[in-house]
């Protein structure tokens, strides 16, 4: 996100993992995916003009995805291919459509075109071998240097950007999931946002987005009951989606737009009644495997959406529905991976291709003084700063000694 934060190169992510214990998270495969991604968001964001359509977007950045990944990992590993594909199909969310918008051609908003001034969300994953990395961010159409974000869309992106940045540090080996609630709240606060009530981020393993350890946004006391305490530990691997809105009450909901992207869950099982049915969900399983998809990417749509219902109905494949704050209110998101190695933390998807200090003008900042001398500091300790650290340790120590 910050320029002092940029990844590791695939060549420092690869020596990384060679030096790693088995167990450590696949970096080169991660970190090739998240070279796609990156590159993939950049093009959008150059696409994304006045009078661009939501729709052409969306399927150009699903498009976009499936031809890098073609070209990577092409030979067989001991005899076997290996998968890859979208981790997560795009979505371009606009104003206040939280996330999750990626219409299908037939559904009556496809015809939507984005505006000057649009607060827009651009949401997409790649995954190699099961290795998914998912990254957001936001824009706004038509801003420039001579021409700034201000008011209250540029405080909900400020906020969503800044509580990233702060939630990046705080992931780090020993720290609990419930300090990165905490600490988005308040930065929302400092803007006059709210985090999205609910939001959900997990831990990320081979071919498994939705793991059992959480870190929730703005949590209702059901949502406090339901997400148990977490201890970051070594390895791990977090898929962080910050959503921030202006919203008063923090809350979205769903509206009339139809729901296009869905997801297997692999700890139902359920015999599907209806021959239609088995055949959607048996070509969901063939194109998608544990990943989100979207009906756009079935044969036939029309069958699909029908063979999908009982699926849903019994909570074999579920929903990502699109849901919306109140008229009038901005969402901005931000969704980063973060790798946590045995060297440091390592962050996985690349900056922020768009967000500048010169792009968003607000009124108000950051005062606390703990998450701006967070936000000071890089994300990963260099050798040469862990050396000069543990130098001033043994030096303080030895000075104590002699007393």
């Amino acid at each position: 996100m910050s320029d002092t934060d940029k990844p590791t190169t695939p060549a420092a992510a690869a020596a990384d993992k060679k030096a790693a214990p088995n167990n450590e998270p696949d970096t080169t495969k991660y970190k090739t995916a998240a070279d796609i991604v990156h590159q993939v968001l950049k093009k959008l964001i150059e696409l994304a003009v006045e009078g661009a359509k939501v729709i052409d977007l969306c399927v150009e950045g699903d498009k976009l995805v499936e031809q890098a990944i073609a070209g990577v990992f092409t030979k067989n590993v001991k005899g076997v291919k290996v998968i890859k594909g979208i981790a997560f199909p795009t979505s371009i969310s606009v104003n206040n459509a939280a996330d999750h918008f990626s219409p299908l051609a037939s559904d009556p908003q496809s015809n939507q075109v984005l505006a000057k001034d649009d607060v827009v969300k651009i949401h997409l994953g790649a995954h190699i071998d099961g290795y998914a990395v998912i990254s957001a961010e936001t824009i706004v159409i038509g801003a420039s240097p001579e021409n700034p974000v201000t008011g209250r869309r540029a405080d909900v992106i400020k906020a969503a950007w800044t509580a990233a940045e702060v939630a990046m540090r705080l992931i780090k080996v020993g720290n609990k999931n419930w300090q990165v609630t905490e600490a988005v709240q308040k930065i929302a606060a400092a803007w006059d946002c709210k985090p999205l009530e609910g939001i959900i981020s997990c831990n990320h393993t081979q071919n498994v987005m939705d793991g059992k350890k959480r870190i929730i946004l703005n949590p209702g006391e059901n949502h406090r009951r339901e997400v148990e305490t977490v201890t970051f530990a070594e390895n791990d691997v977090y898929g962080i989606e910050i959503l921030v809105t202006t919203s008063e009450e923090g809350k979205a909901r769903e509206g009339d737009t139809r729901t296009s992207i869905y997801q297997r869950d692999h700890t139902v099982t359920y015999q599907l009644k209806m021959k239609s049915s088995r055949a959607v969900f048996s070509e969901v399983q063939k194109k998608s495997g544990a990943f989100p998809f979207n009906i756009r990417a079935l044969e036939d749509e029309k069958r699909s959406r029908l063979g999908l219902q009982e699926a849903v109905q019994h909570s074999l494949v579920r929903p990502y529905d699109v849901v919306y704050t109140p008229p009038g209110t901005y969402v901005a998101a931000f969704y980063f991976t973060i790798a946590l190695l045995a060297g440091g933390p390592l962050l996985l998807t690349q900056p922020a291709s768009w967000y500048k200090p010169e792009l968003v003008k607000t009124e108000k900042e950051l005062e606390d003084a703990e998450f701006k001398a967070l936000l000071a500091r890089n994300l990963r300790e260099n050798k040469k700063s862990k050396k000069k650290k543990a130098k001033a340790e043994a030096d303080a120590a030895g000075e104590g000694d002699d007393e």
